[in-house]
């Protein structure tokens, strides 16, 4: 009788054991279940980032909607916003992390900075977030309001989409002074490897997230330097001289700086690999891009986002949400920004 009643415990144990490593074998099956959604590239942010997928889904359920709404009316007003909200992305997550600090108005404030003189869609920003108040007051952070309209912008230049991972809180201070090591438009590879190593993002991650400039323009004052004179030489050699005679007409030597240039020739407003095409072509605006195919650390990688069957867009989104997790405030961190220029002390104050 003692046999029996052992084995009969022993054979419950073992069904019960099987049945539990089927049920984690589930949980890893439906966790890897994550390379499209709807058509959309998904990334995962890591363990200890604080985000997640659908972080607003039960406190304020229109969230990305009302975000996608107004990133979609602001760039039915002026397509230009599409270009200015990614990049304005990268500038806040490279300073002190993404936590919506480059919205914050005022003097001395990171977007009075000279690489964000130029940055455009801050009034899309606004306007979302005074909907997202009128939904779910003090719900939704303005960082998360951008790194959502950053994605939209990619959508609407024909690019693909992608999950993104909110829950970021909104960070009280905004310095100029802070802006002053964000990659420059003259940094060579190396100098671009180790701004972007210090944020913990590889060589990879730099030749990808800079494949953004395949929408965009950039001021001829930014690159002149390149077209007259420059190293005892009339031109940057590595100009194509085809290109070089187009970029001074554009760009006399003693023109207005202001003008704009396209950053991917013949292809500016559009979401593509022509970027990486032109500067294997030597048709690299900046000379922190054409850096890219000269130097043969990053040669390869160009190369390939270069190929018919690139995996840029894929690669894209997961940078990106590796990037968008760079120092972000969560939990009772920070805060949630009743209007995303200002402080909320500030707005208090102004309100009082």
């Amino acid at each position: 009788l003692n046999t029996h009643f052992i084995f009969s415990k022993t054979l419950k144990f073992k069904h019960k054991m099987g049945l539990v490593r089927s049920l984690c074998l589930l949980i890893t099956f439906l966790n890897c279940l994550i390379i499209s959604v709807h058509g959309q590239a998904t990334a995962r942010p890591g363990p200890v980032s604080g985000t997640r997928i659908g972080f607003y889904l039960t406190t304020c359920p229109r969230a990305e909607t009302i975000v996608r709404n107004a990133v979609n009316a602001g760039f039915s007003s002026d397509p230009r916003i599409a270009p200015g909200i990614l990049r304005m992305h990268f500038h806040d997550c490279f300073v002190q992390g993404c936590d919506g600090s480059i919205l914050i108005s005022g003097a001395n404030t990171e977007r009075t900075a000279g690489p964000n003189l130029n940055l455009q869609g801050f009034e899309v920003i606004d306007n979302a977030k005074t909907q997202l108040e009128a939904a779910c007051p003090g719900v939704v952070s303005c960082a998360d309001i951008l790194a959502l309209a950053a994605r939209d912008t990619v959508i609407l230049t024909q690019g693909t989409g992608w999950q993104v991972p909110t829950g970021r809180r909104d960070g009280r201070v905004s310095l100029a002074s802070n802006a002053n090591n964000l990659p420059g438009p003259r940094d060579s590879v190396a100098v671009q490897q180790q701004k972007f190593s210090a944020l913990g993002l590889n060589t990879r991650d730099l030749v990808v997230l800079v494949g953004g400039h395949t929408i965009g323009t950039a001021g001829c004052g930014v690159f002149r330097n390149r077209l007259f004179n420059t190293t005892g030489q009339t031109a940057d050699p590595t100009i194509d001289p085809t290109f070089l005679a187009q970029l001074q007409t554009q760009c006399p030597q003693n023109g207005d700086g202001s003008v704009r240039v396209d950053l991917d020739t013949g292809s500016g407003s559009t979401w593509d690999t022509s970027y990486y095409n032109n500067l294997s072509r030597g048709r690299g605006v900046l000379q922190s891009d054409q850096v890219l195919w000269t130097d043969p650390a990053t040669r390869p990688i160009v190369q390939q986002l270069m190929a018919p069957r690139s995996t840029f867009n894929v690669e894209f989104a997961r940078s990106m949400v590796r990037m968008s997790n760079i120092g972000v405030v969560t939990g009772a961190n920070g805060e949630i920004r009743r209007v995303c220029s200002a402080v909320n002390q500030l707005t208090d104050q102004n309100l009082s």
